[in-house]
């Protein structure tokens, strides 16, 4: 079966596909943790985290404690994530200057970061910060954050125009090597390890066989292969 016979079948939308990919980070959060969201699919992990988690959000233009985007009669324009998007603060929140926010980041105090891909391969490299021959407004964090996050998570769609995001080597200028810790697709969940990339949950409509052919780098199973939640 190709490809885009496999995505047709599924029939799973962006806006689905993004929830699932949220919902499922949003698990791996933990009580207490500093956590950065990269701009765009990932802010939208906030929207996911349990009751009984207290989680603390930073983003890195300066801004601790960052709540959820505001409701019309709570919009600030002065209040705006790393990505110009509108948010609110928590009362237990702060703002502070760029040298300050890098400290965070560069001293090793954010537990982990939750980061887009343009592509992400086997081997925890990640490229989410240019295309050539494009114009970008800059790198942002993210170069920091993969090399000073003490886990990093990447949030992707797993294909784009019926081709593979998750690459047995990425082609596009890195944003850094071997920093990845696990990616997480609407399709499945994987670990990068010493010995390669590891598949350790599946939605619930696709086969093994299937996903393998969605996914250009080279998949271990594991043999306690779970179903994804969705």
């Amino acid at each position: 079966m190709s490809a885009q016979a496999i995505m047709e079948r599924l029939n799973i939308d962006s806006k689905e596909a993004k929830k699932i990919i949220a919902k499922r980070i949003a698990k791996e959060l933990k009580d207490g943790q500093l956590v950065n969201l990269g701009i765009g699919l990932p802010t939208m992990v906030a929207n996911y985290i349990p009751e009984d988690i207290n989680v603390v959000f930073q983003s890195e233009n300066g801004m601790v404690g960052m709540g959820p985007a505001p409701s019309e009669d709570e919009l600030d324009e002065d209040i705006t994530n790393a990505g110009g998007q509108h948010v609110t603060v928590l009362p237990s929140g702060a703002f502070f200057d760029s040298s300050m926010s890098f400290s965070l980041i560069r001293g090793g105090h954010v537990d982990a970061t939750v980061l887009g891909a343009l592509e992400v391969d086997g081997q925890g490299n990640l490229s989410n910060w240019i295309i050539p021959g494009k114009l970008v407004p800059g790198m942002g964090g993210a170069m920091d954050l993969v090399t000073g996050a003490k886990k990093v998570i990447v949030a992707t769609v797993h294909t784009a125009k019926g081709k593979p995001k998750i690459l047995k080597e990425c082609k596009l200028p890195f944003t850094a090597c071997n920093v990845v810790d696990m990616i997480v697709s609407e399709l499945g969940v994987m670990e990068v390890t010493n010995e390669g990339l590891v598949l350790k949950e599946i939605h619930p409509q696709i086969s093994v066989e299937e996903i393998k052919i969605l996914t250009e780098a080279e998949l271990i199973i594991d043999e306690n292969l779970k179903k994804m939640e969705i």
